[in-house]
């Protein structure tokens, strides 16, 4: 980081008020909520903060004003060259048998260090300066699979997951959720010392026999039978929530697609998506009676002339 002083933009000889308000107009525009598309608004922002942490202690002021320490806090000369401190050179070849003339017969290293920067930091580190030292680090994440249904997922059920500690919770499944999922079990993870990780669950969502998913919709092929086809009628039809009653049209064609609002998927958005009902004609094979009928009876029309035969 950059001289504290420069970073805010005030002299020297600043007072606290001035510091206090240098720091509040940079950190005001350098806020990474109002820069989210600038990545170095954020690097400088937290420099800024660096620089306001130092200069509105003034016991750090004074030490970097007198050169003891650092923009960053550390100490500027640790191991306190010129004095009697210095890791000194033997005259016939190579370091003395002392560290910073401390004799080196089982000197405690540790123990020095402490005197002179007050105390070790965190993690076996020492605490140069009085510097933040890193927060505790939270136990490892869990991961977990969930193997879903079709139904459930379309319609959000409740699910219910075994933990790693052989407790069981119940998870409602996610708007839009699809294969490949994540939801995040904030704390049910493995115990650190800053507290427990979190568990991952990853979902996959099954194959159905005959739905088929389309976005947030639902496709179904729907068997009618020619006399539904041709004269019309109110058939039942599944769907996610059960069955439903469905008006067919007389004179309905295989393929015609009919839709049921409301019966898809739960999108992302609010709302579901739709079933999207295809109708497909099944003429049953050897029917002597449907032959007999259609005797003397033919379709003239030119049902091929779109496709040009």
């Amino acid at each position: 980081m950059a001289d504290p002083y420069s970073t805010l933009g005030v002299a020297k000889n600043a007072s606290e008020a001035e510091i206090k308000s240098a720091y509040r107009k940079l950190a005001k525009e350098l806020h990474p909520d109002r820069n989210k598309e600038n990545p170095k608004a954020s690097e400088k922002f937290s420099d800024v903060t660096k620089a306001y942490d130092l200069l509105s202690d003034k016991e750090k002021r004074a030490q970097f004003d007198r050169g003891e320490i650092d923009a960053e806090g550390n100490p500027a000369m640790p191991f306190g060259f010129g004095g009697g401190g210095g890791f000194r050179g033997d005259p016939r070849g190579g370091p003395q048998g002392g560290f910073g003339g401390f004799g080196g017969e089982g000197a405690d290293f540790g123990d020095i260090f402490e005197g002179l920067f007050g105390g070790r930091g965190g993690g076996g580190g020492f605490g140069f300066g009085g510097g933040r030292s890193a927060p505790p680090q939270k136990g490892a994440n869990v991961a977990y699979r969930l193997s879903v249904s079709f139904v459930d997922a379309a319609t959000q059920a409740m699910q219910r997951i075994t933990l790693a500690d052989g407790k069981t919770i119940d998870l409602k499944l996610p708007a839009g959720v699809e294969t490949g999922t994540q939801m995040r079990l904030a704390g049910k993870g493995q115990p650190g010392p800053g507290g427990n990780g979190d568990g991952i669950v990853t979902i996959s969502v099954k194959d159905h026999p005959f739905y088929e998913r389309d976005g947030d919709n639902i496709r179904l092929d729907l068997p009618i039978t020619l006399n539904e086809a041709v004269k019309g009628a109110k058939i039942k039809v599944p769907t996610v929530d059960g069955p439903v009653m469905l008006s067919i049209p007389a004179g309905s064609s295989s393929g015609k697609v009919m839709r049921l609002k409301g019966k898809g998927f739960s999108s992302k958005g609010g709302g579901r998506g739709d079933q999207l009902v295809r109708l497909m004609v099944d003429i049953p094979s050897g029917d002597t009676a449907l032959e007999k009928a259609l005797e003397g009876w033919t379709d003239t029309r030119p049902v091929r002339a779109d496709l040009g035969v």
